[in-house]
């Protein structure tokens, strides 16, 4: 009995950690619920949660304030946080014979509206955000405190900015020794590398682009004057701006994609080098030179919209309008 205590006590502090470890849905939903309610309105919101974790935008609500408009960023083609019309001090608060109205781009914005709602409690929400659906959002709210007290009114106003998630791809240059700059097996040889480049990185839903292909002469130290090739891919999702991704894993992730496939990329210039290097016989003429592989991770926005710090500081890496 004394022997197995020590095993006893480390499995319960095991349990114990384990279950230290893990939260509930419910007390994940509540400690978010509680970072977004008090967010202080002029921070400008940002609704980003994290990887794989599926939360209903009914949960999210958004105050506004008297004193100026509240930013907020959609994300193209999704459904939008809750608007409220009320202040943080009303949110909660006890409000005798409410009515609201709400008046975006377009005017008056009617509760059966398709695209756009008006909850019965006042909030307005967007069910697939568009491009022309920025813009300034004001409230008229009409209340009573008390049976006792007169008629309040009240005046909201948001500032709804539609925004996407960059585009990001990965750029890589490389070089190999080639024939002369006039032959066509180079052109040739330039086809059949693109060609293995996007078989490689087909079943991750990615595609393989070649930017520029040049043909130089370039002298080397020992060796004279030799024929180079100086190639640029962007390696990049085939996800699109609208529609499901091609990826049929819900849970695919473009950025992750992009990742594996630059380690396949890298892996396959790798093999080149060591395939040469055990090579008895002479070298072929187009081949690759060892160490000219380079790639940089890119992020640029699609055409009509642009990152900038200074209009929205709260949202400098989104791609808005």
């Amino acid at each position: 009995m004394e022997a197995s205590a020590p095993g006893q006590a480390r499995r319960g502090r095991r349990r114990a950690r384990d279950a230290g470890s893990r939260l509930s849905r419910p007390a994940v939903l509540l400690f978010l619920s509680a970072l977004l309610v008090y967010a202080p309105p002029s921070a400008g919101y940002l609704i980003r949660l994290p990887r794989g974790f599926h939360l209903s935008q009914d949960l999210v609500k958004i105050v506004g304030s008297t004193n100026f408009p509240v930013k907020v960023y959609v994300m193209l083609h999704q459904r939008s946080p809750h608007l409220l019309c009320a202040t943080q001090q009303l949110r909660n608060a006890e409000l005798i014979d409410p009515s609201y109205q709400w008046y975006g781009p377009r005017g008056k914005i009617i509760s059966e509206n398709s695209s756009v709602q008006v909850t019965t409690t006042g909030s307005l929400v967007f069910q697939n955000f568009e491009e022309a659906m920025s813009g300034v959002y004001t409230c008229f709210l009409e209340y009573k405190p008390t049976v006792e007290e007169v008629v309040k009114n009240l005046q909201l106003k948001y500032l709804v900015y539609a925004y996407r998630e960059p585009h990001y791809y990965y750029q890589f240059t490389a070089r190999y020794h080639a024939a002369p700059c006039n032959s066509i097996y180079n052109i040739s040889f330039e086809k059949k590398l693109l060609q293995i480049l996007s078989k490689l990185v087909l079943d991750l839903s990615c595609e393989i682009s070649l930017l520029k292909s040049e043909c130089h002469r370039v002298k080397m130290q020992r060796a004279g004057l030799q024929n180079e090739l100086f190639f640029t891919f962007s390696v990049s999702s085939l996800d699109t701006e609208k529609g499901p991704k091609p990826c049929k894993d819900p849970n695919c992730e473009s950025s992750k994609r992009l990742s594996k496939a630059k380690n396949l990329i890298e892996r396959f210039f790798n093999q080149q080098v060591e395939v040469l290097g055990k090579r008895a016989e002479p070298l072929p003429e187009i081949y690759y030179i060892e160490g000219t592989l380079h790639m940089v991770w890119i992020n640029r926005c699609f055409p009509g919209y642009g990152m900038n710090a200074l209009t929205h500081p709260n949202c400098p890496e989104c791609c808005g309008m």
